[in-house]
């Protein structure tokens, strides 16, 4: 593997194309060019696996967010099982990465980990792995719910774009190995102060059965009927997720100040049912 520092891409794609290979498909474009191909990950690329989850350790860091922490064993196990994701340059250097997990007798299965090197971040390389990684997912697991946990609105907007939507803890999966994984982040205290049913991250799920649904076109947007503090009835417009992202924008940062501060302020057991109140995620949207 060549250890030429890559320098940072300045444009997102100059070309794309996709070629099949056995039972995957490889993307391979050019950024500054440099090849980049994104593939299903193998059993040779288990020379990686350290600089995966040394970059996976020091984003946690330096975002003050948690992603489950796993070791270099842990990502090869996911290579050879081809359960990830990687990305890299025609001379070896590596871009990125995503791994599969199932939950819940394969009821349910996570995209984690997600990670770019920082020479390749804002070019495009996140959404392309983060596609081919809910592709395999929806191969390998067809009835299957997708979901994921995140703090980062990039990632946010990226999974709206391939049929996710915002979703309490509660509809996500019950698997106690699966929320140990949060054990390594620092804001676990909040996860557990709140029952697992909320914390700074944002839920997001793709629900197979949903999504196959076709949706009518020409319906207009449903109201509901609600009851004003004075006894008085309004009309209450339903918003809808994908045309108000930068609404949700500002509801997850709202959120997350309140989760914080409410820690900060009252340690252990602070923020109550009245803090609930104050973001819950269906007084802005309905789906």
């Amino acid at each position: 593997m060549s250890s030429r520092t890559p320098r940072a891409p300045l444009l997102i794609c100059l070309f794309q194309h996709t070629f099949h290979f056995k039972s995957f498909i490889n993307t391979v474009w050019t950024l500054e060019n440099q090849a980049i191909i994104v593939r299903v990950a193998t059993t040779d690329d288990k020379h990686y696996a350290e600089t995966i989850t040394n970059e996976m350790e020091l984003s946690a860091q330096a975002r003050g967010t948690g992603i489950a922490k796993r070791t270099p064993e842990y990502i090869q196990k996911k290579m050879d099982e081809g359960k990830a994701v990687i990305a890299h340059t025609r001379d070896g250097v590596w871009v990125g990465f995503c791994y599969i997990e199932a939950w819940q007798h394969e009821k349910y299965v996570a995209n984690s980990g997600l990670i770019v090197s920082p020479p390749f971040r804002h070019t495009g390389v996140a959404k392309e792995i983060k596609k081919r990684v809910f592709d395999l997912s929806r191969s390998r697991y067809p009835d299957a719910k997708i979901f994921g946990l995140t703090t980062g609105l990039a990632v946010m907007k990226i999974n709206s774009s391939l049929g996710y939507k915002p979703v309490t803890y509660s509809e996500l999966t019950t698997d106690d190995e699966f929320w140990k994984g949060c054990q390594s982040c620092v804001n676990y205290e909040i996860l557990t102060m709140k029952n697992r049913e909320n914390c700074i991250c944002t839920a997001m799920l793709f629900d197979p059965a949903k999504a196959e649904v076709p949706k009518p076109e020409a319906l207009p947007k449903v109201s509901r009927t609600i009851v004003t503090s004075t006894g008085k009835l309004r009309k209450k417009r339903k918003r809808d997720f994908k045309g108000n992202l930068k609404l949700f924008e500002r509801w997850v940062r709202f959120k997350q100040f309140v989760l914080l501060k409410s820690r900060k302020k009252n340690g252990p057991g602070g923020g109550g049912p009245q803090t609930e109140k104050k973001f819950s995620l269906f007084g802005f949207f309905s789906w």
